[in-house]
């Protein structure tokens, strides 16, 4: 693997020597349209896999804060969370070499399969493919929700208020049907709030 520059850690954390980060515009351009032309469906558990697992780009913990943000961001979430990585190791060029990579190969494939759709939306066989499809994508997003769950044992919340917080989510979107807008705002509001209360306290603590 080549030497690229190390990643700063967050603030807090130790180094991570085996973190690195993108060599190149190039780089960045290749990594998110390879990543973005495997993102049918489960698009989550790839990005994961890509930066987290593979490139080594972010540790898990970063991954989360990252695309909690993302999450929160007008735009699609990986379209933001490339933005987020390109601009932090190249600036403006990079967010936008990254962008095109999420954007370009994808937009080519999509207009492809949309004229196939187009003539064969009506037909039993690719009604079942689909609902297939929407199965495993299921089953991707649940996977890798499962598997990012142990970097939340750092969050200043703890690894209960998570589940708390994740569980009224769940409760508010999939059984009550709030509106996403208002779930966010006062879900999410008071999760930041509290977690911004916690971390405040912690010098004070320490005295």
């Amino acid at each position: 693997m080549p030497a690229d520059p190390l990643v700063p850690p967050l603030s807090g954390q130790e180094p991570d020597t085996s973190l690195f980060a993108p060599a190149s515009l190039t780089d960045l351009f290749v990594s998110f349209t390879w990543l973005a032309l495997q993102g049918f469906g489960g698009v989550l558990a790839v990005v994961q896999r890509e930066l987290v697992e593979k490139k080594r780009w972010m540790t898990r913990e970063q991954f989360v804060e990252d695309w909690a943000v993302a999450q929160v961001m007008p735009g699609p979430n990986v379209v933001n969370l490339s933005l987020m990585i390109g601009g932090r190791y190249f600036g403006l060029p990079g967010a936008l070499a990254a962008l095109a990579g999420m954007l370009v190969a994808p937009l080519v494939v999509v207009l492809l399969l949309a004229v196939l759709y187009g003539r064969f939306a009506d037909t039993a066989t690719a009604q079942g493919a689909l609902r297939g499809m929407g199965a495993v994508a299921a089953g991707l997003i649940t996977a890798t929700g499962i598997k990012l769950m142990a970097a939340l044992g750092d969050s200043p919340l703890g690894l209960r208020a998570c589940a708390a917080f994740a569980l009224t989510t769940f409760v508010a979107i999939a059984w009550l049907r709030l509106p996403l807008v208002w779930v966010l705002l006062v879900v999410g509001g008071s999760a930041s709030l509290w977690a911004y209360r916690r971390l405040g306290s912690r010098p004070a603590q320490r005295r």
